[in-house]
């Protein structure tokens, strides 16, 4: 099987010109996209994406991903089809459900799949120069066209989902599946078969692109590289098991078949809520699990194995103070 297209993660806490060089220094070395998490109360991505756009000729430009909840998908429609005009025709739009506690804040997080689907719909249709006539249980929209030409015929809708039900809306209405942070690698498989069920059910094929997020460390000092990497993934899971704890699916997704002796897994989290830095707390076998890191012979043996669980975009937040350095690194190891 072959390795997965390389991506890039950036985020809003970014500035857009920072942005822009990271994104000119993937294409240059043969990544395939470029995805942007566009965290609450932070800078919206757009004026990156922009920036991006006009920085660069050929990579792709991935949401990863806008929220029904202080988004309409109309306005996601409206956004993401000026981008694809702006970038000719790379603009990838994908919709999840956010992330409670941090939803909450601002309205409730409720009937996360009739918003999501309906979402998904009205963005899908409009993206596709269709007019929306669309009843749903959330959102609707009626006679309501883009009143402006697209850049192509279609701009692709990707779905986040861990939940099973949120799965199966993606295999019903999704182009392509984002698997966030902390998934292992077994959670491809149930994903992919989930998402078969929800095609299956609207007489469709299932989607087959499949992005996954994971941090990535890489540097000759392979140990600094696990190190680094442990820190990062356990910020990132204390974060995520207080941000989800009210999502039965999400924890489930975060925390079965990950490989990890369930005490250990616990012993580890309480050790990290202690304010225990990840280096500490965590041993190698949370980087099977959530992470990239090592040599670059190491991380390419690792994306090769998430290549076999399934998945064919690999978005990696690169850690440390040089992201150009490991990109320069993993794109020339891994032949873009």
């Amino acid at each position: 099987m072959p390795i997965p297209r390389l991506a890039i993660r950036l985020h809003s806490a970014m500035q857009a010109r920072r942005s822009a060089e990271l994104a000119r220094c993937a294409e240059e070395n043969d990544f395939g996209a470029v995805w942007f998490a566009e965290n609450p109360y932070q800078r919206g991505v757009l004026p990156a994406m922009s920036a991006c756009a006009l920085a660069t000729g050929t990579i792709e430009l991935g949401i990863g991903v806008f929220n029904p909840y202080n988004r309409h998908p109309t306005l996601m429609a409206m956004e993401i089809g000026a981008l694809d005009e702006l970038s000719r025709g790379r603009a990838v739009l994908g919709i999840g459900s956010g992330v409670p506690a941090w939803i909450e804040k601002i309205t409730p997080h409720e009937r996360l799949l009739s918003a999501v689907r309906d979402a998904v719909h009205i963005a899908r249709t409009l993206l596709s120069g269709e007019e929306a006539n669309y009843q749903g249980k959330v959102y609707s929209a009626e006679k309501v066209r883009l009143e402006f030409p697209l850049w192509r015929d279609r701009v692709p809708v990707h779905v986040a989902a861990m939940g099973e039900n949120m799965l199966r809306v993606c295999g019903e209405l999704g182009d392509g599946l984002l698997i966030g942070n902390m998934c292992p690698p077994s959670f491809t498989a149930t994903a992919m078969e989930r998402m078969r069920e929800g095609a299956a059910r609207a007489a469709r094929p299932p989607p087959t692109q499949i992005t996954k997020y994971v941090p990535c460390a890489v540097a000759a000092d392979g140990k600094a590289a696990r190190a680094a990497a442990r820190n990062a993934i356990g910020q990132t899971l204390s974060a995520f098991w207080k941000a989800y704890e009210t999502s039965n699916a999400s924890i489930a997704a975060i925390r079965n078949n990950n490989g990890i002796e369930p005490g250990a897994f616990h012993s580890a989290l309480d050790r990290l809520t202690s304010g225990e830095p990840g280096e500490n707390a965590l041993d190698d076998s949370f980087i099977q699990a959530y992470g990239v890191a090592g040599t670059v012979d190491e991380c390419v043996e690792q994306i090769e194995a998430l290549g076999k669980s399934g998945v064919t975009q690999l978005t990696l937040t690169m850690l440390g103070e040089s992201p150009e350095e490991s990109i320069r690194l993993l794109g020339a190891a891994s032949g873009g």
